[in-house]
């Protein structure tokens, strides 16, 4: 039974640190600020969420899991919000932002 623990928490780490990594490359590969920030915002999210869903795993069912849990659920209530904070802040500072995107002429986002 703990070879499956461990088995099958490695392979969340391992999908979690795959998920990271394809997220760094569309940092770099993006051109526009809005893509790059989707692409980290997206790829943190899942990634945290399988590393620590991993770690759950294997530790087993104590007092330290709901704190993972507990991280797992703030991480994926303040990573919209501060993603959506950002993009607002570039739309609403970047003079060229017409030439990029398409922004609403009435001002909602």
């Amino acid at each position: 039974m703990a070879w499956l623990q461990l088995i099958a928490g490695g392979i969340f780490i391992v999908i979690g640190l795959l998920t990271l990594a394809v997220s760094v490359f569309g940092v770099f590969r993006f051109q526009y600020v809005l893509n790059r920030m989707h692409s980290s915002a997206m790829g943190d999210s899942l990634g945290i969420l399988f590393i620590i869903f991993g770690l759950m795993i294997l530790s087993g069912f104590q007092f330290g899991t709901l704190k993972l849990a507990l991280i797992i659920v703030f991480f994926w209530l303040a990573g919209p919000v501060s993603s959506h904070m950002i993009g607002q802040m570039e739309v609403l500072t970047n003079e060229k932002i017409e030439e990029e995107c398409e922004v609403p002429e009435d001002g909602s986002f």
